[in-house]
């Protein structure tokens, strides 16, 4: 895998990675055009609604530096984004990328971001110092036990109440083994997608203690024109954050875009647990509270479907 990001550092690969969201056009913020052709990601890990009070970011797998520039806006201050990568020439190619990005940003110094060697198995960063951390596109071409050391490392450097923003492939269908063992096409982010069910999990078997689903989008196929199987292959693309609050006694606080609407004869509904909904108003609702709420029988409190798209405002 190493070799992949070698070759995609020295010559840009704009076919490494296909992202399925945009790429933020935010006030005065001038993206070099080299970035733009480096952006080795599925998602976006930019949420300004994570980025407030001057944050402490991590970015682990630097790519081109886009996101890191994109950070670097919401914390303009020296090293307030760390980028971590193991690739020496991915980390030159990013550090050359800066200036350009310097040169065509009056508010934006390379001093912002400070750029180090490691690996993700093993941060070069301190306990509970980070505010964010993120990483797009890279936690899938690891194994189980890697990716779980990875959340692991991530968990440590986080501060209580930190937020780890995560863009990777999932896909729900059964993947072969011999496209698993493909180390080129887990470098590609395609073989080592995993289900979401068990993505989730490995986040909250971590400790955090509340995910949301922030997007779920179509990603690429894998046909059998193209690959040895017997059925198309469909990968999604899948954007979360996963937060670092202690961890509920009756289990992990899980958003997947459900909500939950009140519509009887009183003013509103109080479940005696902490949520109240309101006469006809939806309260965004985590799976856990969903599934109580289910349980009481009523008939006039309606359980949305899981839309895979929550932006806060729930009900934990």
């Amino acid at each position: 895998t190493k070799d992949v990001y070698k070759a995609a550092a020295l010559t840009p690969d704009l076919g490494l990675c296909c992202t399925t969201s945009p790429i933020w056009q935010l006030p005065g913020l001038s993206m070099p055009k080299i970035m733009q052709e480096m952006n080795y990601g599925c998602g976006t890990t930019v949420h300004p609604r994570d980025l407030v009070n001057n944050p402490n970011i991590l970015y682990v797998g630097v790519g081109g530096g886009m996101e890191l520039l994109q950070f670097s806006y919401f914390s303009r201050k020296e090293g307030g984004v760390v980028g971590v990568d193991v690739v020496d020439e991915m980390l030159e190619a990013s550090r050359q990328n800066f200036k350009q990005a310097e040169a065509e940003n009056n508010w934006f110094s390379t001093d912002f971001v400070e750029l180090k060697k490691g690996d993700a198995l093993d941060l070069p960063v301190a306990d509970e110092s980070i505010d964010v951390a993120a990483q797009n596109c890279l936690f899938n071409i690891f194994k189980a036990e890697e990716l779980k050391k990875a959340l692991q490392e991530m968990y440590r450097v986080l501060k209580p109440h930190g937020r780890l923003v995560m863009s990777d492939p999932i896909c729900d269908q059964y993947m072969p083994e011999h496209l698993k063992e493909d180390e080129k096409l887990r470098a590609l982010c395609l073989s080592g997608s995993i289900p979401m069910k068990d993505y989730v999990q490995m986040l909250t078997d971590v400790g955090f203690g509340t995910v949301e689903i922030r997007a779920k989008r179509p990603y690429r196929i894998l046909s059998p024109n193209h690959y040895d199987i017997d059925e198309n292959i469909i990968i999604e693309s899948l954007e979360v954050c996963a937060i670092k609050d202690p961890m509920p006694a009756d289990g992990p606080c899980v958003f997947t875009g459900k909500a939950a609407i009140y519509y009887g004869h009183d003013e509103y509904f109080d479940d005696k647990k902490g949520h109240v909904l309101m006469q006809n108003q939806p309260l965004a609702v985590c799976d856990k509270t969903a599934s109580d709420l289910a349980a009481i029988g009523r008939d006039d409190i309606h359980i949305t479907e899981s839309t895979y798209f929550y932006d806060g405002g729930g009900c934990c």
